[in-house]
């Protein structure tokens, strides 16, 4: 079964007009809004981000990353969409800046279900419409309803 993105991304943690000079700061402003829908510690959740980076670069090309890390206690795994007010230099693969993070965090205990959501991620980033009307977007919402939208399969009405 494939992943849903709903089950992992909250409408409460797409965010656009994000304002963070460096990578560090991006990780906190991912860990404060995913320590919210998590109930985790954004210190926690922070530094698992920045551990990950350490190891190469998230920097996915076509100006977006997708920083991802284990935080110890989680029970499930939660993302986060983040559209940068100005591109940051993140030693992307392509070397250009980014401005558009998906962040990850998954349990610690290893699992496909990390590796089973990069993927996903990877490949909705991949497609370059969409990830233009991602960087279009009017606010959070907007974002959201991207998403969620087109991405996401059809619910019925029981």
């Amino acid at each position: 079964m494939a992943m849903d993105i709903a089950d992992i991304l909250s409408a409460e943690a797409t965010q656009t007009d994000v304002r963070a000079a460096t990578k560090k700061a991006c990780f906190q402003r991912a860990a404060d809004m995913l320590a919210r829908a998590s109930g985790m510690r954004a210190a926690a959740i922070a530094a698992a981000l920045a551990a990950r980076e350490e190891l190469g670069t998230t920097g996915f090309g076509n100006g977006c990353a997708i920083p991802h890390g284990r935080v110890a206690g989680l029970a499930r795994m939660h993302a986060g969409v983040l559209r940068l007010a100005k591109p940051v230099d993140w030693e992307a693969i392509d070397s250009r800046p980014v401005d558009l993070l998906f962040v990850l965090i998954g349990p610690a205990e290893p699992g496909v279900e990390h590796l089973k959501a990069l993927a996903r991620i990877s490949r909705m980033l991949r497609d370059r419409a969409l990830v233009a009307k991602l960087r279009g977007a009017a606010d959070g919402s907007a974002l959201w309803a991207l998403l969620a939208g087109p991405l996401l399969p059809a619910r019925s009405a029981a």
